[in-house]
């Protein structure tokens, strides 16, 4: 079965919305490599495929522009009624079941980019497999936050941490089921 995995870039307050908008210029340079040679698809949120497919095919930005304009991408909404940026699937069925099918595909990682509602979504569905956070020395103050929720806790294992040459720290996560 593939593993399902979400990867952001989260503020020490939590802030995981827009990061371009707080995360300062030389950060970019010191980005952890991201594990997206293990990853064959990916998954993403409506809003996130309506900026994403405006921006990277156009994009020089490397290694990630090739890589997201390369591989098959799976939007999940139930307001699109198509998609048309190079390689997209809509995926409009119930999150559950259209998850299990994908995971259930042979293959590599299903990889989550952006997408904070989803990978919310997916976290409460215990769809995910690991959660990977790139976290930024910054305070963003304002911006919507992935960890906010009024369920029952949700316990999480530390897989594997690193830190950058410039503080920001590479964290993964699995949730306990």
């Amino acid at each position: 079965m593939r593993k399902l995995t979400s990867c952001l870039f989260i503020s020490l307050d939590g802030v995981v919305e827009a990061p371009a908008a707080w995360m300062r210029g030389e950060l970019y340079d010191d980005i952890p490599d991201l594990p997206l040679a293990e990853q064959d698809a990916v998954l993403l949120g409506r809003k996130t495929y309506a900026e994403w497919s405006e921006f990277w095919p156009a994009s020089d930005i490397e290694p990630f522009a090739t890589f997201i304009n390369a591989t098959p991408k799976f939007v999940v909404s139930k307001t699109l009624l198509d998609v048309d940026w190079k390689s997209s699937t809509l995926v409009s069925g119930d999150l559950a079941d259209e998850i299990a099918k994908l995971k259930a595909q042979s293959g590599k990682t299903i990889g989550v980019h952006g997408s904070i509602g989803l990978v919310h979504s997916l976290l409460l569905l215990g769809a995910l497999d690991e959660l990977h956070f790139i976290q930024v020395p910054v305070i963003a103050g304002t911006g919507r936050r992935l960890l906010e929720h009024s369920g029952p806790a949700i316990q999480l294992d530390l897989q594997s941490q690193r830190a950058t040459r410039t503080g920001m720290q590479y964290f993964v996560y699995t949730p306990r089921l």
